[in-house]
């Protein structure tokens, strides 16, 4: 009995320790940035509420900072969904900041405050510190955390994953990407996927809201995808998944272990897709440039103040935005 439970003993220690190993590996996948510690004191109060809002950007680079601000010279940020999950985690609000928004830029990356400028700017000059500084000037709402995918990581996840299978109500022909879709339901592999929500001229209208739109629908499907693996049964997919997904992406210090992010993929789990609420930020197009979009002020007040408070967003505040597809618009990709 003493050599059996010695040795039950040693076999518990022995799959820690793998497991162990494993988190190290996956750990030091894992590119991190302290955003806490360089933005300092000087930020929105956090909600007391026991929500949680993470800024989720996808990028064309997964460079570090270079310094305080992580300068991105070149970088984009194309991409940019604040994702805030309620106190009960059992449903999403998921809000879209098209790229070409003009916002005030707070002073980032050596850089003075600039007015009127493209909001995926930010971006470029001060890299995800001044992305998160520059979203909680633009709404008042703290972020809890940032993750940032780049895109060749996208892609090889969702190669990982075994592609996203996805319905389209009509043709999608993108020369720039070589994207070419007929109407119908396909599996999309990671270039393909990575071309979708990426296409802009493709689409009816050729413009960065209509592609956020897209992306809704596309992420969807992918939750839904996820939620129908059954990764736990499948224990060599699983590390696959987990070694692409943290290769893949830059995080704050706070999501920055694979224990961390193993806990925010738990709590996504429980969430059902069609819980999950999808909206793009209030806005019209500026009088001054047609190609940009302002904030609509009073509006995007209400989505703000409905995260902070922990609530739903109330319809309202969203009628009449530029970003909500016109009543003889059908989505690109049927809910199914």
């Amino acid at each position: 009995m003493r050599v059996g439970g010695l040795c039950l003993v040693l076999l518990v220690l022995l799959a820690g320790a793998g497991l162990t190993a494993l988190y190290i590996k996956f750990d030091r996948n894992i590119s991190q940035i302290d955003i806490d510690g360089a933005l300092g004191h000087d930020r929105p109060a956090d909600s007391p509420n026991g929500s949680m809002d993470i800024l989720v950007l996808g990028s064309d680079s997964r460079a570090g900072t270079d310094g305080e601000y992580g300068r991105h010279s070149g970088a984009r940020a194309d991409t940019a969904m604040i994702v805030h999950l309620n106190e009960a985690r059992d449903a999403a609000t998921v809000v879209s900041i098209p790229r070409d928004t003009l916002v005030e830029r707070p002073s980032c990356g050596g850089e003075p405050a600039r007015k009127r400028t493209m909001f995926n700017e930010a971006y470029s000059v001060g890299g995800p510190v001044c992305a998160v500084k520059t979203v909680e000037k633009l709404t008042g709402v703290r972020m809890d955390h940032y993750l940032e995918v780049d895109f060749e990581g996208f892609s090889r996840l969702v190669d990982t994953l075994g592609g996203v299978e996805v319905t389209t109500t009509q043709a999608i022909r993108d020369e720039d990407s070589e994207l070419d879709l007929a109407a119908g339901t396909h599996t999309l592999d990671g270039e393909q996927s990575l071309a979708l929500v990426r296409t802009r001229k493709a689409l009816s209208d050729g413009s960065d809201l209509g592609r956020i739109r897209l992306q809704h629908s596309f992420v969807r499907a992918l939750a839904r995808q996820v939620g129908g693996i059954g990764l736990f049964t499948d224990p060599r997919r699983l590390y696959d998944i987990a070694d692409t997904a943290t290769r893949s992406v830059t995080t704050d210090s706070g999501l920055g272990s694979a224990a961390d992010l193993a806990g925010l993929a738990r709590t996504l789990k429980g969430i059902d897709p069609e819980s999950m609420t999808m909206l793009t930020m209030p806005v019209t197009f500026d009088p001054k440039d047609p190609n940009r979009v302002v904030a609509i002020e009073r509006q995007a007040t209400q989505v703000w103040s409905a995260l902070r408070a922990d609530r739903p967003v109330p319809g309202s505040a969203t009628e009449g935005s530029a970003a909500e597809p016109r009543p003889s618009e059908r989505e690109v990709i049927a809910r199914e």
